[in-house]
Protein backbone atom coordinates (compact mmCIF):
# COMPACT_ATOMS: atom_id res chain seq x y z
CA UNK A 1 0.00 0.00 0.00
CA UNK A 2 1.13 3.12 -0.95
CA UNK A 3 0.52 6.87 0.47
CA UNK A 4 0.09 9.65 -1.63
CA UNK A 5 0.79 13.26 -1.51
CA UNK A 6 -2.29 15.48 -1.40
CA UNK A 7 -1.32 16.78 -5.17
CA UNK A 8 -0.63 13.12 -6.48
CA UNK A 9 -4.60 11.64 -4.74
CA UNK A 10 -6.76 14.15 -6.30
CA UNK A 11 -5.16 13.53 -9.46
CA UNK A 12 -4.77 9.69 -9.64
CA UNK A 13 -8.69 10.34 -7.84
CA UNK A 14 -9.59 12.11 -11.13
CA UNK A 15 -8.65 10.03 -13.32
CA UNK A 16 -9.87 6.69 -12.00
CA UNK A 17 -13.42 8.26 -11.88
CA UNK A 18 -13.00 9.68 -15.57
CA UNK A 19 -12.09 5.97 -15.97
CA UNK A 20 -15.21 4.78 -14.29
CA UNK A 21 -17.41 6.53 -15.89
CA UNK A 22 -16.25 6.03 -19.40
CA UNK A 23 -16.53 2.66 -18.62
CA UNK A 24 -20.10 2.80 -17.81
CA UNK A 25 -20.95 4.79 -20.54
CA UNK A 26 -19.62 2.15 -22.44
CA UNK A 27 -20.90 -0.88 -20.81
CA UNK A 28 -24.91 1.17 -20.90
CA UNK A 29 -24.26 1.42 -24.74
CA UNK A 30 -23.34 -2.05 -25.01
CA UNK A 31 -25.29 -4.12 -23.13
CA UNK A 32 -28.20 -2.97 -25.47
CA UNK A 33 -26.45 -5.42 -27.92
CA UNK A 34 -27.21 -8.90 -27.34
CA UNK A 35 -25.98 -11.78 -29.14
CA UNK A 36 -26.45 -15.43 -29.06
CA UNK A 37 -23.58 -17.68 -28.55
CA UNK A 38 -23.72 -21.28 -28.47
CA UNK A 39 -27.35 -20.86 -28.70
CA UNK A 40 -27.23 -18.88 -25.08
CA UNK A 41 -28.30 -15.07 -25.05
CA UNK A 42 -25.93 -12.66 -23.77
CA UNK A 43 -24.55 -8.83 -24.47
CA UNK A 44 -21.43 -7.26 -25.50
CA UNK A 45 -21.35 -5.44 -22.44
CA UNK A 46 -20.36 -8.13 -20.36
CA UNK A 47 -16.59 -7.62 -22.54
CA UNK A 48 -16.45 -3.99 -21.20
CA UNK A 49 -17.39 -4.04 -17.71
CA UNK A 50 -14.31 -6.41 -16.16
CA UNK A 51 -12.16 -2.79 -17.07
CA UNK A 52 -13.82 -1.40 -13.50
CA UNK A 53 -13.33 -4.47 -11.15
CA UNK A 54 -9.86 -4.30 -12.24
CA UNK A 55 -9.17 -1.09 -11.46
CA UNK A 56 -10.83 -0.88 -8.42
CA UNK A 57 -9.18 -4.09 -6.86
CA UNK A 58 -5.87 -2.35 -8.30
CA UNK A 59 -6.89 1.10 -6.82
CA UNK A 60 -7.89 -1.13 -3.13
CA UNK A 61 -4.63 -3.30 -3.44
CA UNK A 62 -1.89 0.04 -3.90
CA UNK A 63 -3.88 2.90 -2.15
CA UNK A 64 -6.18 1.35 0.30
CA UNK A 65 -9.95 0.69 0.76
CA UNK A 66 -10.65 4.71 1.65
CA UNK A 67 -9.72 6.15 -1.68
CA UNK A 68 -11.06 3.07 -3.23
CA UNK A 69 -14.60 3.58 -1.51
CA UNK A 70 -14.00 7.73 -2.92
CA UNK A 71 -14.04 7.10 -5.96
CA UNK A 72 -17.12 5.20 -6.19
CA UNK A 73 -18.96 7.95 -3.86
CA UNK A 74 -17.85 10.59 -6.57
CA UNK A 75 -18.53 7.83 -9.24
CA UNK A 76 -22.33 7.12 -8.02
CA UNK A 77 -24.60 9.89 -9.54
CA UNK A 78 -22.44 11.59 -12.59
CA UNK A 79 -22.37 7.56 -14.25
CA UNK A 80 -26.67 7.88 -13.22
CA UNK A 81 -26.62 10.94 -15.17
CA UNK A 82 -24.21 9.65 -18.02
CA UNK A 83 -25.62 6.20 -18.25
CA UNK A 84 -29.34 7.98 -18.88
CA UNK A 85 -27.81 9.84 -21.79
CA UNK A 86 -26.33 7.25 -23.19
CA UNK A 87 -29.06 5.01 -23.26
CA UNK A 88 -31.59 7.77 -24.74
CA UNK A 89 -29.03 8.69 -27.20
CA UNK A 90 -28.48 5.78 -28.61
CA UNK A 91 -31.14 3.33 -27.98
CA UNK A 92 -31.00 -0.57 -29.19
CA UNK A 93 -27.28 0.75 -30.59
CA UNK A 94 -28.84 3.18 -32.70
CA UNK A 95 -28.12 6.90 -32.99
CA UNK A 96 -31.11 9.30 -31.95
CA UNK A 97 -29.81 12.30 -31.68
CA UNK A 98 -29.50 14.93 -29.24
CA UNK A 99 -32.99 15.67 -29.38
CA UNK A 100 -33.85 12.32 -27.97
CA UNK A 101 -33.01 13.99 -24.30
CA UNK A 102 -35.87 16.31 -24.51
CA UNK A 103 -38.57 13.67 -24.20
CA UNK A 104 -38.24 11.32 -20.84
CA UNK A 105 -37.84 8.16 -20.99
CA UNK A 106 -39.17 5.93 -18.38
CA UNK A 107 -37.87 2.52 -19.80
CA UNK A 108 -34.58 4.17 -20.25
CA UNK A 109 -34.68 5.73 -16.78
CA UNK A 110 -34.76 2.33 -14.53
CA UNK A 111 -31.94 1.17 -16.92
CA UNK A 112 -30.08 3.80 -16.01
CA UNK A 113 -31.41 3.32 -12.42
CA UNK A 114 -30.33 -0.13 -12.91
CA UNK A 115 -26.67 0.24 -13.76
CA UNK A 116 -26.34 2.61 -10.52
CA UNK A 117 -27.67 0.34 -8.48
CA UNK A 118 -25.44 -2.68 -9.59
CA UNK A 119 -22.61 -0.41 -9.83
CA UNK A 120 -22.88 0.51 -6.29
CA UNK A 121 -23.31 -2.71 -4.06
CA UNK A 122 -20.93 -4.56 -6.98
CA UNK A 123 -18.15 -2.18 -6.29
CA UNK A 124 -18.73 -1.90 -2.80
CA UNK A 125 -18.84 -5.58 -1.97
CA UNK A 126 -15.66 -5.81 -4.48
CA UNK A 127 -13.80 -3.51 -2.04
CA UNK A 128 -14.96 -5.17 1.22
CA UNK A 129 -13.95 -8.35 -0.05
CA UNK A 130 -10.79 -7.33 -1.86
CA UNK A 131 -9.81 -5.24 1.57
CA UNK A 132 -10.29 -8.64 4.30
CA UNK A 133 -8.15 -11.07 1.50
CA UNK A 134 -5.36 -8.66 0.82
CA UNK A 135 -3.32 -10.53 3.39
CA UNK A 136 -2.92 -13.88 2.10
CA UNK A 137 0.00 -14.36 0.55
CA UNK A 138 -1.36 -15.67 -2.59
CA UNK A 139 -1.57 -12.17 -4.73
CA UNK A 140 -4.45 -13.67 -7.24
CA UNK A 141 -6.89 -14.62 -4.44
CA UNK A 142 -8.22 -11.36 -2.74
CA UNK A 143 -8.75 -10.37 -7.11
CA UNK A 144 -10.48 -13.54 -7.94
CA UNK A 145 -12.73 -13.83 -4.97
CA UNK A 146 -13.99 -10.40 -5.22
CA UNK A 147 -14.89 -10.29 -8.64
CA UNK A 148 -16.63 -13.50 -8.67
CA UNK A 149 -18.62 -12.05 -5.83
CA UNK A 150 -18.62 -8.39 -6.99
CA UNK A 151 -19.48 -9.40 -10.27
CA UNK A 152 -22.53 -11.67 -9.52
CA UNK A 153 -24.10 -9.14 -7.51
CA UNK A 154 -23.55 -6.07 -10.10
CA UNK A 155 -25.22 -8.69 -12.59
CA UNK A 156 -27.87 -9.55 -11.08
CA UNK A 157 -28.73 -6.05 -9.52
CA UNK A 158 -28.89 -4.42 -13.04
CA UNK A 159 -30.42 -7.43 -14.91
CA UNK A 160 -33.52 -7.88 -12.15
CA UNK A 161 -33.95 -4.28 -11.88
CA UNK A 162 -33.74 -3.15 -15.07
CA UNK A 163 -35.27 -6.05 -17.10
CA UNK A 164 -37.98 -7.58 -14.93
CA UNK A 165 -41.48 -7.10 -15.91
CA UNK A 166 -39.52 -4.82 -19.15
CA UNK A 167 -41.87 -3.46 -21.87
CA UNK A 168 -38.71 -5.16 -24.07
CA UNK A 169 -40.84 -8.24 -24.30
CA UNK A 170 -37.28 -9.94 -25.60
CA UNK A 171 -35.38 -8.90 -22.71
CA UNK A 172 -38.28 -9.37 -20.62
CA UNK A 173 -38.67 -12.78 -21.44
CA UNK A 174 -34.95 -13.87 -21.18
CA UNK A 175 -33.21 -11.73 -18.91
CA UNK A 176 -32.39 -14.41 -16.23
CA UNK A 177 -30.47 -16.23 -19.04
CA UNK A 178 -29.34 -12.78 -20.29
CA UNK A 179 -27.91 -12.25 -16.52
CA UNK A 180 -26.86 -15.59 -16.00
CA UNK A 181 -24.79 -16.48 -18.97
CA UNK A 182 -23.23 -12.39 -19.19
CA UNK A 183 -22.14 -13.46 -15.81
CA UNK A 184 -20.20 -16.59 -17.10
CA UNK A 185 -18.53 -14.61 -19.68
CA UNK A 186 -17.76 -12.08 -17.20
CA UNK A 187 -15.74 -14.64 -15.01
CA UNK A 188 -14.61 -16.19 -17.69
CA UNK A 189 -12.91 -12.90 -19.57
CA UNK A 190 -12.10 -12.02 -16.08
CA UNK A 191 -10.50 -14.89 -14.68
CA UNK A 192 -8.60 -15.82 -18.08
CA UNK A 193 -7.58 -12.31 -19.28
CA UNK A 194 -7.84 -9.68 -16.37
CA UNK A 195 -6.61 -11.63 -13.61
CA UNK A 196 -3.07 -12.10 -15.17
CA UNK A 197 -3.19 -7.96 -16.36
CA UNK A 198 -4.24 -7.37 -12.72
CA UNK A 199 -0.68 -9.28 -11.79
CA UNK A 200 0.92 -7.10 -14.66
CA UNK A 201 -0.26 -4.60 -13.57
CA UNK A 202 0.48 -4.35 -9.99
CA UNK A 203 4.18 -5.04 -10.66
CA UNK A 204 4.25 -2.12 -13.23
CA UNK A 205 2.66 -0.18 -11.17
CA UNK A 206 4.52 -0.63 -7.78
CA UNK A 207 7.60 -0.06 -9.10
CA UNK A 208 6.49 3.05 -10.26
CA UNK A 209 4.98 4.35 -7.38
CA UNK A 210 7.92 3.51 -5.34
CA UNK A 211 10.26 5.88 -7.94
CA UNK A 212 7.08 8.34 -7.52
CA UNK A 213 6.44 8.18 -3.59
CA UNK A 214 9.86 7.02 -2.23
CA UNK A 215 8.76 4.52 -0.37
CA UNK A 216 8.03 0.86 -0.18
CA UNK A 217 5.08 -0.86 -0.74
CA UNK A 218 3.71 -1.18 2.50
CA UNK A 219 0.89 -3.29 4.70
CA UNK A 220 -2.15 -1.54 5.45
CA UNK A 221 -1.75 -1.61 9.00
CA UNK A 222 1.74 -0.04 8.81
CA UNK A 223 1.04 2.35 6.52
CA UNK A 224 -2.01 3.66 9.03
CA UNK A 225 0.54 3.59 11.88
CA UNK A 226 3.26 5.43 10.15
CA UNK A 227 0.92 8.32 8.40
CA UNK A 228 -1.71 8.32 11.44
Amino acid sequence: MFVLSALQYRRCLALLVTFHIAVIAASNYLVQLPFTVFGLHTTWGAFSFPFIFLATDLTARLFGKGPARAIIMRVMLPALVVSYAVSVVFPRGSFAGLAALADWDQFVARIAVASFMAYVLGQLLDVHVFDRLRRLRAWWVAPAISTVLGNFADTLAFFSIAFHNSPDAFMAANWLEIALVDYAFKLLISLLFFLPLYGVLLAWLSRRLVTATGEADLAPEVAHARYR
